[in-house]
């Protein structure tokens, strides 16, 4: 997988049709969950896309410090189904921990981390701030790198 890094301004059609269908197929598709995923955010975002075969198989979206909230921050994670067994998960989190740190400085990151992925965002660094609560439906953990 190669990762791509671009600001809203910077995707290209194709590339932006991509990432919405992904996202679709992922969190309202396979999770159930209806939701306003175009949250008009995606315009302030960097997006980081994990390329397979000149396929998008991994993708999140980044925030600056004090876009959204006082850390930075990394959200919409998210790996094609069939593609999860190769730890892309994994290589685009740490991608887009690298922009972060590359782009902000050693800043705090925070996430909204679903519950079920305590673990996995625990081995990269991330730790669980406050109590668990339901966004869109789905259980959900604050968590904050440092």
């Amino acid at each position: 997988m190669t990762i791509e890094v671009r600001n809203f301004n910077e995707l290209g059609t194709q590339e932006l049709y991509d990432i919405l269908q992904l996202r679709s197929e992922v969190f309202v598709v396979e999770q159930n969950c209806v939701y306003q995923d175009l949250d008009g955010k995606d315009t302030l975002a960097v997006h980081i896309l994990g390329i397979k075969n000149g396929k998008l198989v991994a993708y999140t979206r980044i925030f600056t410090p004090e876009v959204l909230y006082k850390e930075a921050s990394i959200g919409r994670v998210i790996v094609r189904k069939k593609e999860r067994k190769f730890g892309y998960g994994k290589e685009i989190m740490e991608a887009s921990i690298k922009v972060i740190l590359d782009s902000y400085g050693n800043v705090p990151i925070r996430i909204s981390a679903q519950t079920y992925l305590l673990k996995f965002y625990n081995s990269l660094g991330f730790v669980q701030q406050g109590k668990e609560y339901l966004e869109d439906g789905i259980p959900h953990i604050l968590m904050i790198k440092k």
